[in-house]
C-alpha cells in the first residue's frame, strides 16, 4: 500500500532539459514509477542517441524546442497532449542550465543574456506554458525546478549562473503561492556538487579540494541521489502539503559554515 504513494501510472511528466546529465537520470525515475515521459529537447538529432535508453522503454517520446522562446513551448505543450494517454501534462521538471566561469569584469551581455535565458527566462515561459495548462485543465499538478548551491549566498566564479540560480529559487516561491489555489504545486531541487556537464569545466583540482572541504559527506552526488527527491516531489507521497520548498540534495554544503 506505501509504495502507491510514489505511483506516477496515467500520468504524463514534461522534462525539459532531458539530455542534461541530471535530468535524464531524473526522467529514468519517473518512467521507473509508471509515467508517460515527454522529453523535450534543443536538437532530436543529438538527443536520440543519448535518450535511446529511455525511449525503447515505449513510455517516452522527443519533442523538439527551444526553451526559451515561448511559441515553440506553446507548440510543443500541443504536440504533448496529442501524445499523452489523459491528453495533459500533470508534471514538469525544469532541468535546462548552462554555465560559464568568466572573470565578472569579462562577462559580456551576449554571455549574461545567453546564461539568463536559459536558466531563467525559459524557467519562466516553461511555467506560464505548462502552468497555465495544469490549471485549466483542473487535475492539478507538479513543477519541479532546478535551483543549485550557488544560489545563496552565491558560488564564486560562477557570477551570471550564481544569479540565475538565484531567481529560480524566487520564481519557485512566487509561483507556489500563485499556483496553490488551482493545486498546482511548485517545488525546487537544490542540487550540490554532481558530474554535470556544465560544472566540469570550472573543476580544478584546488576547486575540488575547496569543495570537499565544505561538504559533510566529502564527496561529489551520484546523479541517481537525486532520483528519490525527483519522484517524491511528482507524486502523491508530497501532494498534500509540499508546495514553495527548496529541497537540498547536497551532501551537507548547505548546512556548512567553517
Amino acid at each position: 500500500m506505501g509504495s502507491s504513494l510514489f505511483d506516477l501510472t496515467g500520468r504524463t511528466a514534461v522534462i525539459i532539459g532531458g539530455t542534461s546529465t541530471l535530468g535524464s537520470v531524473m526522467a529514468e525515475a519517473m518512467l521507473d514509477h509508471g509515467a508517460h515521459v515527454a522529453l523535450v529537447v534543443r536538437s532530436k538529432e543529438i538527443a536520440e542517441e543519448k535518450l535511446a535508453h529511455l525511449i525503447e522503454t515505449g513510455s517516452a517520446t522527443l519533442f523538439e524546442a527551444d526553451a526559451a522562446v515561448k511559441s515553440d513551448l506553446e507548440r510543443v505543450l500541443g504536440e504533448i497532449k496529442d501524445w499523452s494517454p489523459a491528453g495533459r501534462a500533470d508534471i514538469l521538471l525544469h532541468a535546462a542550465g548552462t554555465n560559464s566561469a568568466t572573470p565578472f569584469f569579462d562577462i559580456t551581455e551576449e554571455e549574461w543574456d545567453r546564461i539568463m535565458d536559459v536558466n531563467a527566462k525559459s524557467v519562466m515561459l516553461a511555467c506560464q506554458v505548462f502552468g497555465r495548462s495544469m490549471i485549466d485543465a483542473g487535475h492539478g499538478g507538479s513543477i519541479i525546478t532546478i535551483s543549485s548551491v550557488s544560489s545563496g549566498p552565491p558560488l564564486s566564479r560562477v557570477f551570471t549562473y550564481s544569479a540565475s540560480k538565484h531567481a529560480v529559487n524566487s520564481m519557485t516561491q512566487f509561483l507556489a503561492r500563485e499556483f496553490a489555489p488551482h493545486g498546482v504545486r511548485v517545488n525546487g531541487i537544490v542540487p550540490g556538487f554532481f558530474p554535470a556537464e556544465q560544472n566540469r569545466a570550472i573543476l580544478s583540482p584546488e576547486r575540488v579540494e575547496s569543495i570537499m572541504s565544505h561538504t559533510p559527506m566529502k564527496r561529489f552526488g551520484d546523479p541517481k541521489e537525486l532520483q528519490g527527491a525527483v519522484v517524491w516531489l511528482a507524486s502523491e507521497a508530497a501532494s498534500g502539503y509540499v508546495t514553495g520548498s527548496l529541497i537540498r540534495v547536497d551532501g551537507g554544503f548547505g548546512a556548512m559554515t567553517i
